[in-house]
């Protein structure tokens, strides 16, 4: 019983690790498109004097 909690456990390790691994791959492709979104974003919030 113990060994099926510990192998679930661990899959849900991988998982994680996969799904992090992929956001950071994607942050690291698009980065260039995202700063130039916050730096829009940013500067648009600044020109309203918000």
């Amino acid at each position: 019983m113990f060994k099926l909690l510990r192998k679930k456990d661990g899959m849900e390790l991988i998982q994680a690790a996969i799904l992090i691994a992929l956001a950071v791959g994607l942050g690291i492709i698009f980065k260039s498109e995202i700063t130039t979104f916050v730096n829009d974003t940013f500067e648009s919030l600044d020109a309203s004097n918000f």
